[in-house]
């Protein structure tokens, strides 16, 4: 029976709320053990806390996306430093930058992605990054801040970007985007990689795989990541399931 881990899923959302527990049902029957479920904004914490608490698979990550940056507020900052001091956490997430949407106020990504980066390293917890055209910034600023460790989370990027988060010690998250065959860049690295900095993902209830285009995606989708990334590297898919849940493991601290 393979042991997998999806290191990103959004599963408190919505769109899971009328089949939840089913999801979760068919999540365990795909193999997955573990699911880290990042936040989205301060509006979302008390849901997942809840979520986890009830679900032992699941475990819970607290931050500000960027996306929502117009939800967010200065105070906030504040809470979360105290939210993640009273509350389980295996990571300070989802946060980053995102500047594929030009609406979005650049100076507010930058400040809040700053503080919480700096909160991740005060309390010694990783981070789970999001980065949209915005790979270099992100990295140069977690190298400014130091002290860090983590996972881009849909990693889009170039070999060379990808070994500077490795030389950093960074993990690369990738989830459906590999299963499109037009994703040769993201391909070649998948296949090359250091398997100990590999995590797998679906992003769930985003980015479904190409057996499932324009489906809600969901954890059990993972299989079909596992699958491709099997045959990119040549290797097991119990290998490949093996050492990304090891990775996920030591980075989140779940033993």
């Amino acid at each position: 029976m393979l042991e997998l881990t999806d290191s990103h899923a959004h599963i408190d959302d919505a769109s899971f709320a009328p089949d939840r527990e089913a999801m979760f049902q068919r999540a365990r029957d795909a193999g997955l053990r573990h699911i880290i479920v990042p936040a989205i904004g301060q509006a979302s914490w008390q849901g997942i806390a809840t979520l986890c608490t009830n679900h032992a698979e699941a475990h819970p990550a607290y931050g500000m996306h960027p996306i929502y940056i117009d939800q967010h507020r200065p105070e906030h900052i504040d809470e979360l430093r105290h939210w993640l001091q009273t509350h389980r956490a295996v990571a300070v997430g989802e946060i980053g930058l995102d500047y594929f949407l030009p609406e979005l106020d650049v100076e507010r990504q930058r400040e809040y992605f700053q503080q919480q980066l700096r909160i991740a390293r005060d309390i010694d917890l990783p981070v789970i990054v999001h980065a949209r055209k915005a790979m270099d910034e992100v990295t140069s600023t977690m190298r400014r801040i130091g002290g860090l460790r983590g996972v881009v989370h849909s990693f889009s990027g170039s070999l060379q970007q990808a070994k500077r988060l490795w030389e950093m010690g960074f993990h690369l998250g990738i989830g459906g985007p590999v299963t499109h065959e037009r994703a040769q860049r993201l391909r070649h690295i998948v296949a090359t990689m250091p398997v100990e900095r590999l995590l797998l993902e679906t992003d769930a209830p985003d980015q479904p795989g190409a057996c499932h285009r324009g489906e809600r995606n969901e954890p059990a989708n993972i299989i079909e990541v596992l699958d491709v990334i099997s045959q990119l590297r040549g290797e097991s898919p119990e290998a490949i399931a093996s050492a990304t849940t090891r990775n996920a493991r030591e980075l989140f601290g779940l033993d």
